[in-house]
């Protein structure tokens, strides 16, 4: 196995350099010169060319590209342009709060979401099933920011129940209940995900010959369902959930926006505003960072929820 991860690791790495180069050019399509944005409009051209040197705008953008590979690989994400402190303890100091967010929704999306497509495939047809395709259905339909303010409204702003502004606080109670809105806005998009492919996944091993054999032979419906059926139906529900746990990384980051909750999300806004390209380098490569640790992480998975996955290959 630490053989395959190592190969893993080995393959990720022009996926990595692409992404890289990628944010290098992204960053500086954004409009606007980032030493107007720090000084002001009122700078004289002599003190904004003074700060272009010491920043290294002015070198050919080749120059630039290879300074930023090879800071990438030493691990210098360099200092923000604004704050002046480095880029690592800017997010290490608000990566906690969106790690945090992103696991309790994907924690809330599979407790509800994965018995809810076991049901539905079990029950095909019937009105659990049709229950399960609409809740579903309504989940996917929704754009994260919408379902963030019908949230707001119902449990907020109209029952007083949790509270607007999602901020940390080293009460636990209180933390806690400034966590249940943005996870939950989060959790009910991955559950829809996780139904509807558990539904589609179940479905296909339910109709297999050993499920039926499983079934002549007189095994109980619920070891049927639980052991035989769903272990080999985990497969793309493992996908699912590991491809997706990039895309809830990156909504996220809206969910702290629209709750006023602390994390990568305020970071990168704030970023934009001021036109911090170091800043938003340093936060895009820790995002493809993190998407492709998610991915190696899933495809070891496979071999542990399925013993015909080999490493190998």
């Amino acid at each position: 196995m630490l053989g395959y991860i190592f190969r893993r690791l080995l393959l990720a790495i022009p996926t990595l350099l692409v992404m890289l180069t990628v944010v290098f050019i992204l960053v500086r399509l954004v409009p606007g010169d980032p030493a107007v944005a720090m000084l002001g409009d009122r700078a004289s051209e002599a003190t904004l060319q003074t700060l272009r040197e010491q920043l290294g705008l002015n070198q050919p953008i080749a120059v630039q590209y290879f300074e930023f590979l090879g800071n990438m690989i030493t691990g210098d994400f360099g200092k923000s342009m604004v704050t002046g402190r480095t880029v690592l303890s800017e997010v290490g100091a608000v990566l906690p709060y969106t790690l945090e967010l992103t696991f309790s929704a994907m924690v809330l999306g599979t407790l509800f979401g994965l018995p809810l497509g076991v049901i539905a495939a079990v029950r095909r047809n019937k009105w659990p099933d049709y229950v399960s395709r609409i809740l579903s259905l309504i989940g996917l339909s929704f754009p994260g920011f919408v379902s963030a303010i019908l949230l707001l409204l119902c449990f907020a702003v109209w029952q007083h129940w949790l509270p607007v502004m999602s901020r940390a606080s080293s009460d636990p109670v209180t933390h806690i209940r400034n966590l249940i809105l943005p996870a939950l806005n989060l959790g009910l998009i991955m559950m829809a995900y996780i139904a509807r492919v558990t539904r589609s996944s179940m479905l296909d091993v339910l109709g297999e010959d050993y499920i039926r054999t499983a079934q002549a032979k007189g095994v109980k419906a619920r070891t049927l369902v639980m052991r035989h059926a769903l272990g080999n139906a985990l497969i793309p529900i493992v996908t699912v959930v590991g491809l997706y746990f990039g895309t809830l990384i990156g909504n996220s980051v809206l969910a702290e926006i629209v709750f006023t909750r602390p994390g990568l999300g305020k970071l990168i806004l704030g970023a934009l505003q001021s036109r911090d390209y170091t800043m938003l380098q340093g936060l895009m490569v820790v995002f493809a960072i993190f998407v492709i640790l998610v991915n190696t992480a899933t495809d070891v998975i496979y071999g542990l929820v399925d013993p015909r996955v080999s490493y190998k290959k």
